[in-house]
């Protein structure tokens, strides 16, 4: 406690975290509570006190809790996706989305759902996959004895155009079988179940004790590379290691969430204007605001003009453009 009063970023941060957990932890609550059918808090209570073959309890052991899962781990992976990114290329718009890391992602995983509909048990792992060789090719395109910022950004939304005309491509030439990946596409929730959160939840755990493990890292790297290198560290090493942590986490997100933009991009950037730069701070509270963003945009795209609903993905493209817009400004007037 004395460290907390002595040191007001301390306090500022605690403060910053225990809000944080507080707004996940109602947003989580809301997201559960409302929708098509309303249910009560002793509903709620009772899926996990007394569970019972009940319409209301399948509305939400069933619908709503596994829905709410992948939301918060999919905006937990993104926000650590975007903070990683972020850190490696000392970069403020670098996030998986504008650099084609999701479009290799997307692609890879939409050529499973379309070609080999019987594997999508493979959908995090091809993901993985393509979107690792989405951030080689951005790298070696950027490469110009170190890598570039604005090279890189040109070539990762040159490759991430690339990738969107294949995924066009596939729907061009599989049309009787691109109805079940339109939602995909536009990133959402719906039909989310239990299985979704097994197929994001291992990933989502490697990816968060990585992220956990490597903030030391990410600090070095921001005091440059010579700096880095003088504090003991394998610097090239380093920053291909965690952008494979990047890429493994922004894949899974993308299988099971579909292309949904702009979070990686956004969330680092709330929480450093609110915790600071230090990666020990923004990395958990990221997360924690990265879910909570995604878990509450949710629920009002599939309860704010009910009964239809709105992919989430296009309400966060319409918070994210304008954010992103401001922030070009912003590095343009430096």
């Amino acid at each position: 406690m004395r460290e907390l009063a002595a040191d007001p970023r301390m306090t500022r941060r605690a403060v910053i975290s225990i809000t944080g957990l507080a707004a996940l932890a109602l947003a989580l609550l809301i997201s559960i509570r409302v929708g098509a059918v309303s249910v009560s808090m002793s509903d709620i209570w009772n899926v996990f006190a007394s569970p019972a073959g009940t319409e209301v309890y399948q509305i939400i052991y069933n619908i709503r809790i596994p829905r709410v899962l992948v939301g918060a781990l999919t905006g937990i992976n993104l926000a650590l996706a975007g903070c990683i990114l972020q850190g490696v290329l000392r970069n403020p718009l670098a996030d998986p989305g504008i650099i084609g890391v999701s479009a290799g992602a997307g692609l890879a995983a939409m050529a499973v759902m379309i070609l080999w509909p019987g594997l999508t048990v493979l959908v995090p792992a091809m993901a993985f996959a393509g979107a690792l060789v989405a951030a080689a090719i951005v790298f070696l395109l950027s490469w110009d004895r170190g890598v570039r910022p604005l090279r890189l950004i040109l070539a990762g939304v040159a490759l991430a155009a690339f990738f969107g005309g294949g995924m066009s491509a596939l729907m061009v030439f599989h049309s009787d079988k691109v109805q079940g990946v339109v939602n995909w596409m536009a990133g959402g929730f719906q039909g989310r179940s239990w299985d979704h959160v097994s197929m994001i939840l291992p990933y989502s755990i490697i990816g968060i004790v990585g992220a956990v493990l490597s903030y030391r890292y990410l600090n070095a790297l921001q005091l440059g590379d010579d700096v880095a290198k003088g504090l003991g560290i394998r610097v090239e090493w380093a920053r291909f290691l965690l952008v494979v942590l990047a890429a493994l986490l922004a894949a899974s997100a993308v299988s099971v969430a579909g292309l949904l933009g702009f979070v990686g991009l956004i969330v680092p950037h709330i929480t450093r204007m609110l915790v600071g730069s230090d990666f020990e701070y923004l990395l958990p509270c990221a997360a924690v605001l990265g879910a909570t963003l995604v878990v509450a945009a949710d629920t009002v795209a599939r309860t704010l003009f009910s009964p239809v609903e709105v992919p989430v993905g296009i309400f966060m493209a319409f918070l994210g453009a304008p954010f992103f817009i401001y922030l070009l400004r912003k590095g343009m007037r430096r």
